[in-house]
């Protein structure tokens, strides 16, 4: 069986009851016998989506989608969720699951160790103020890594160490900085302008430990932030 199929379209949602829109933003009546499938089950939504017709109705908000379900024939959305239930009754099923999360957990393991070290190496703090970078790499990884966190960490688009640099920023911009108390503009480009401001300071600050007898004091914002 294909992977996509072409009767599988995505919809938004509508204000009228019954219908949807298309992404056009016409109005579609919702099929007779038709209902949703909610969100929760990525392999029995995969395929109700594969074995026929189906509306995906999705969200765009600040360029993120999200998923609101999928339209299809309620006989057929019944037929695979028996089956799907009957599967995860299997205990083959439950040994492979049980598996598969812990390969990924390995997984994950292994990516945090080099996304830390890989974080460390970018810090390259003067050796005087090595307990440091160690606590602001564990403390960014913890912070950056978790598998839905959203963060740069969890993109594959960029390498690695672009990666680490930019969870660095990102974490003392809210932590050492008070940009998430600012007011800043609702103009073009005004948020950009102040991160790469912020990007800059947070860069010169880092510059301090990479140096001999570099600032460590208390009244450190990036001391005081992992102290906190």
């Amino acid at each position: 069986m294909s992977k996509s199929n072409p009767e599988a379209i995505e919809v938004r949602l509508g204000e009228k009851e019954g219908y949807v829109l298309n992404l056009a933003g016409k109005p579609m009546q919702i099929p007779a016998g038709w209902e949703v499938l909610t969100p929760g089950d990525a392999a029995l939504s995969r395929r109700v989506k594969q074995e026929g017709p189906s509306w995906t109705v999705i969200e765009i908000k600040r360029r993120k989608r999200f998923s609101h379900g999928v339209l299809a024939p309620a006989e057929r959305i019944a037929m695979l969720k028996a089956d799907r239930e009957a599967e995860k009754d299997d205990p083959k099923y439950q040994k492979k699951l049980v598996a598969g999360r812990a390969r990924r957990a390995k997984a994950e393991q292994v990516y945090a160790e080099e996304f830390e070290q890989v974080i460390f190496q970018f810090l390259d703090f003067h050796e005087d103020h090595i307990n440091l970078a160690n606590t602001l790499a564990k403390t960014v990884t913890e912070h950056a890594i978790p598998v839905g966190s959203g963060t740069v960490a969890r993109t594959q688009r960029i390498p690695i160490e672009r990666r680490a640099e930019a969870a660095v920023v990102a974490w003392m911009r809210h932590q050492t900085t008070a940009y998430d108390h600012m007011t800043i503009p609702r103009e073009k480009g005004a948020r950009r302008e102040v991160r790469r401001m912020l990007a800059e300071r947070s860069r010169k600050l880092l510059g301090r430990y990479q140096v001999r007898n570099g600032e460590a004091s208390q009244a450190c914002p990036l001391t005081s932030a992992l102290q906190g």
